[in-house]
């Protein structure tokens, strides 16, 4: 595995490359990183190179969409589904984990899709930070709350969406 690190306005993020794509995205405080043991320091790397410049495109509001080439393989096979699923949910939009086990065909896997979904290695390129529960509230982010409401509010901006259900005060 090779890795870099890139600044961002949601702190120093790691990115990690396998031969095979972009195998993680972390944050500092990341909960679920198993950290970086025998991997190379490699800023050079085509697949981090790519990915630094996305995120950098991104964060600017350039860029809604990601085409760095993904290694998704760290996951079972239902992890992998729901980080699959993840990248249909469409820039400035959110998802209810609901509703996400919902489109995997599995409406009573809830609370499964949400484990899947903290554990998804490649932060903010596969939107984990665009599921929230039902009601509009934010919960769990890998990266911090604070981070998934950065990011959505990022999205929402850009999208012209000021009054995502998110952005409410909770009842």
């Amino acid at each position: 595995m090779k890795y870099t690190y890139l600044s961002t306005p949601v702190g120093r993020l790691l990115l990690a490359a396998s031969e095979q794509g972009l195998a993680g995205v972390y944050f500092e405080e990341h909960q679920h990183f198993k950290g970086s043991t025998g991997w190379q320091q490699e800023a050079s790397h085509p697949v981090l190179i790519a990915a630094s410049e996305q995120l950098n495109a991104y964060f600017a509001g350039q860029r809604r969409v990601f085409d760095v080439p993904l290694d998704l393989s760290a996951g079972t096979a239902f992890q992998q589904a729901v980080w699959r699923a993840l990248l249909t949910i469409p820039f400035g939009q959110t998802e209810s984990y609901a509703g996400l086990a919902k489109m995997l065909r599995n409406p009573q896997a809830v609370r499964a899709v949400g484990a899947a979904n903290g554990r998804n290695p490649v932060s903010i390129i596969v939107p984990c930070h665009r599921v929230i529960a039902s009601n509009g509230a934010l919960t769990g982010y890998a990266g911090g709350i604070a981070n998934k409401q950065r990011l959505l509010q990022l999205e929402a901006e850009l999208d012209g969406n000021r009054n995502a259900i998110w952005m409410r005060p909770a009842a």
